[in-house]
Parts: structure tokens; sequence; C-alpha cells
């Protein structure tokens, strides 16, 4: 029989212990430790505690965890010595049946990494959907992480101990993230589709109304319809706008969605979680029968990234009237237009038919979002669900250093008006500065020295500056003393500089009611509560300038990384981003 939290609650501290036995390998005090903690609201505050108290023991400790568990197809399993949670989780992921070059390179791994790490390889190898990671994808890894420092490895083996107990516990009490994994599948099936030159080569890219963007549009479409939308629709953007409509009619709507376009060569889950989120809370309420007292918009944006044309924001800032008629004369890498595009892909092309697009705000209540974090924050802190507080503003510029390029044998070091020590300089301001405020981030992502030789002193240097805060106060004041600091340097130095804004964003606070209900949506769950700024821009961003907003987070998995093929969440974290909406519409409709 499943066992279930009344029981775990109510049975004594010996007999709890025996219900959580075989969650950590050969560590029963973690559980036990935990137990301390009943009665427990939800299996994810128990599993919180538990990483929690991980989380706080010494070093020894954690490295005696690490080293209570077995190798991948090692001496364990050959000797038949695995503790019988093992046996299955490697029997499943088959490596028990390693060809023989599959198990001589696990070997040879398992020999590098330990040799390395002092411990041994740990790998959740039921992987993000709980189904199991192929041989092929555990040797990857297996790989990949090699090359990781020393105490990045022993947090990642850590998470994914976690990760290990948060699957058997799910087995312990049968539980299964069903709308986690219903969203799971079909991000999978939705990353099939990839433009040409990309596909091939197993790589995620789908830019603005190529035949792969076209594509994913038609399957969002198709899933919105079998989910019980009431209307579906693809607008002259090529937004795809799915409609549950109120139990009376005149409701308000609530608005919520997110991006499907992509960069290249990117991840599965960027934009598109929040798209699929919201459209499994639809789901549910129609199989149920139910109707909500507004509204319910959900709409995958077309195009937020930029990537074909220039047109960042285009989806949703043509719902606010932020669509810029001179897109449409753009052309592409390939001398296409904008709007040949559209109409190659059935749009109207006009920008009549893009200026209805624009919403009447009061019609509404608000927008929300749910995004993958694109962070390490919420991984680092073994935490799943974030409370996005600010969407940060920021201001990039375009700068050069001008100095005197001279021969590097022959001028002394203290004659010298190098303009690439005086950005590298400024660099290590930007970073000082910005840590500072501890919520503010600083960028100097492109640095270039123009016909630069090994034997010339640098006399230019080109360089970006990408400055952000969560408002504007935090962010001007942030500018104002890198761009104060720059005039100091180049002034000492003996050398100029020039500085062009290229670009200003506004920050974009959630709005506190907003807010506030996804706090409570997260809290009753039993998830710590973890309120954070969005250092990346969103969609809603644009609709903040006309309703309010505010977003949801999900940890991402491989440090959070984003942009990138590694960008990963589990399912079990999905999930309880599907059942936080769910409480969201609920306490809204209440």
């Amino acid at each position: 029989m499943p066992l279930t939290l009344e029981q775990l609650n109510t049975a004594s501290a010996a007999d709890a212990a025996k219900l959580l036995d075989g969650l950590y390998e050969h560590s029963p005090w973690i559980a036990q430790t935990a137990l301390a903690h009943r009665p427990f609201r939800s299996l994810t505050q128990l599993k919180h505690r538990m990483t929690a108290i991980v989380r706080e023991a010494d070093p020894e400790a954690q490295l005696i965890l690490i080293r209570a568990h077995p190798e991948l197809a090692g001496k364990a399993m050959v000797s038949r010595t695995l503790t019988t949670e093992s046996i299955d989780e490697q029997g499943k992921a088959g490596l028990t049946d390693c060809t023989p070059d599959e198990f001589a390179r696990i070997q040879s791994l398992n020999s590098a990494y330990n040799s390395k790490f002092g411990f041994p390889f740990i790998l959740a190898v039921r992987g993000p959907r709980g189904t199991g990671l192929s041989r092929q994808e555990i040797i990857a890894t297996f790989e990949q992480r090699l090359s990781n420092h020393q105490d990045f490895e022993l947090s990642e083996a850590l998470r994914h101990i976690h990760r290990i107990v948060e699957l058997r516990l799910n087995d312990k009490f049968a539980v299964e993230p069903r709308l986690g994994n219903q969203v799971w599948d079909w991000q999978e099936q939705l990353a099939t589709f990839s433009d040409p030159g990309y596909k091939e080569n197993g790589q995620l890219t789908v830019t603005y109304l190529t035949d792969a963007h076209r594509a994913t549009a038609r399957m969002i479409e198709q899933t919105m319809r079998d989910s019980g939308f009431d209307e579906v629709t693809i607008d002259a953007v090529g937004n795809v706008v799915g409609r549950y409509k109120a139990a009376q009619p005149g409701a308000k709507t609530l608005m919520t969605g997110s991006h499907y376009d992509t960069v290249r060569n990117g991840g599965k889950y960027d934009g598109r979680l929040g798209i699929f989120t919201p459209v499994a809370c639809v789901g549910e309420l129609s199989r149920a029968g139910k109707r909500l007292p507004f509204d319910f918009e959900v709409v995958a944006f077309s195009e937020e990234e930029g990537q074909r044309y220039k047109a960042t924001f285009l989806g949703s800032g043509a719902l606010i009237g932020q669509f810029n008629p001179t897109w449409l004369d753009q052309t592409d890498a390939d001398g296409i237009s904008m709007r040949d595009a559209m109409k190659q892909a059935g749009l109207p092309a006009t920008l009549e038919a893009i200026a209805v697009l624009q919403r009447q705000p009061s019609d509404y209540l608000g927008f929300v979002e749910v995004h993958i974090e694109q962070g390490p924050v919420l991984n680092e802190l073994d935490i799943p669900l974030g409370i996005v507080t600010s969407i940060n503003g920021g201001v990039r510029y375009v700068c050069e250093v001008s100095g005197m390029a001279s021969h590097a044998g022959t001028t002394p070091m203290n004659r010298r008006r190098d303009a690439a020590v005086a950005v590298a300089e400024l660099a290590m301001y930007v970073e000082q500065r910005a840590a500072r405020d501890g919520d503010s981030v600083g960028t100097i992502g492109i640095l270039n020295v123009p016909g630069g030789s090994i034997n010339v002193v640098p006399g230019r240097c080109q360089f970006t500056l990408d400055l952000r805060a969560p408002n504007n106060t935090q962010r001007d004041a942030l500018v104002a003393d890198v761009l104060a600091e720059l005039a100091t340097i180049c002034e000492r130095r003996g050398v100029h500089h020039t500085a062009e804004e290229t670009m200003r964003a506004a920050a974009a606070p959630s709005a506190p009611g907003w807010q506030q209900r996804w706090e409570s949506a997260v809290d009753s769950l039993g998830v710590p509560l973890y309120r954070m700024p969005s250092g990346a821009g969103h969609d809603a961003m644009k609709l903040h300038e006309v309703m309010p907003q505010a977003m949801l987070f999900v940890r991402g998995q491989n440090s959070g990384i984003s942009h990138n093929p590694l960008e990963s969440t589990t399912s079990d974290d999905i999930d309880l981003a599907v059942r936080a909406f769910q409480h969201l519409l609920q306490g809204l409709g209440a």
C-alpha cells in the first residue's frame, strides 16, 4: 500500500523512520532528523526539509553521504551489493545491459572522476522526467561533468542525490506528477520542429515565420483545441491565441503566455514553459466542466528573441500597439523581408491588420507569466519555484577607449597609454560596483582590440556595457557610477573614451496584488517563499506598460543554464508550477 502523509505524521519516531528507510543511501540520519519537523503539509515540504538538512550539514557529513553512493555500473553492481533502490534505478537505465565498449568507457570515466574529485560520480539516472536516461545520455553527462571544478561538482552531486530521493519518495507515496509529465511531453514534441541547418545536427532553433516556426504554431494551436479552449486563432503577427470563456459573458480577461520562438541552438523551456503550463490548467478545467468568473486568454507569442529580424518582443508588442512599421521592410540574412515572410506564412502583412491586435487595458485584470528561471539561484538553493519581484531595467552602451599604440618591448610600463588595460580596470570596477547592490548586474560582453598584435601596446579598445537593476533609481545610480569611473580611469591613464547609449529599458516591478497571489499559491504547496528579481527581459515587461503583471520562476537544472541545449527542468517542478497556477486561478475566481 502506498504511504500517506497522515501515516507519516502520526507514526512514532521509530516507525516513521522505517517508513522512510532507503531514501538516502546508507544515511538514515537525514530522514530521522527531518521527522523532528512533523507534521508536514505536503510531500514537497518533506522533500525540502531533507534537502535543507543536507545543505546545513558540515562538509565532512556531506562528503560521507556522497561516498555512500555506488559508482554507475561499478564494482557494487558487478558484485551484486547494490541496495534494492540502486539496483532498480541502474537497471531501468540499462546500465546492466551495457555493451563491452560502453562498460569499458564508464569504468574509465569512473576512475578518472574518482581520481579528480575523490568521490563517486552521482547522477539521477531516472532523469528529469523520471522514466530513465539512455546510456548514451549518461555517458555524455559523465564526460561533461568531468570538466567541472571541485566545489561545483560536489554541489552538483548533492543536487542529484536530492533528485534521486525525490523520485524514491514519489514511489513510496505512489505520487505521479501527472500534469508535469503532460507539459514535459508537450515540450518534447514541440522541440522536434527546428530550422534547417540546425535540425540535422539535433539542435533546436525556431526563428520567426520559418517552416519550423509555423509548424510549432500549428502544434500549439492543436494542443489548445484538444485541451478544451473555446476559441483558438493565429493572429496577424503569428501569435497563437487561445481563450477559455467565463461562466458569464462580458467578464474581464486574465492574460498569460510566453514566446515560442527560440535563440539559435537554444533550450526547450525558455518561453514555451509559460505557454503549456496554463494550457494544462485549462485542460483540467475543461475536463471537470468548470468555468471561471473571468475569461482566460493564453497567448503563445510568436517572436521575442529578435533572431531572424531585429524586432524583439514583436509578438507581445503588437498587443500593446507597439509594432514598428519599419519592421515590415527589414530583411533577414537571405534578403527576405518581413512583409514577404508574413505573406508566405499566410498572414495579411498589413499595418491595418496588425493594428487591430491592440488590446484595451480596461478589459483586462492583468497579465501573469510562468518562466524557467534562466539562472542558477533556485538550483543552488534547492527551491523549485521563485516569486519574481521585478524585471530588471537595463541600459546598454557601445564604448571605445583610445590611447596610443606603441612598441611592446620599448615602451616603459609607466609611459604607456594602454586602451585595453584601461577597459580591464573598468571591468573590475563594474564587477565590484554591481556586487555592492546585491541584486544589480553589470557585464562587458564584448571586448575587442582592433588590429591588435602580440607585440603592440593596444591603442584602441572597443567594448560594450550592459547594466541592469531591479528598479530605475538603482539602475541609474549604477550607470552614473560606472560612467564616472570610466572618465576617472581615462583621465588618470591619459586616454580618451566615447560611450554611446544604444538601449534603455525601464524596470517592471511586479504588481503587489498579483505578486501576493503567486506567493499564496506557492505557499499552499508547502514550498518556501523565495523572492527574486528577473535579470532577463520577458514578455511580461511589455504587458507591464499597460496592465499589472507578475511572474513565477521555475527552477532550471544544470546550474540553471538557458539559451543552451542543456536547459532543463524536472516534471516534478513543472507539476508544482501547474498546481501553483491552478491555485492562482481558483483564488481569483473565489
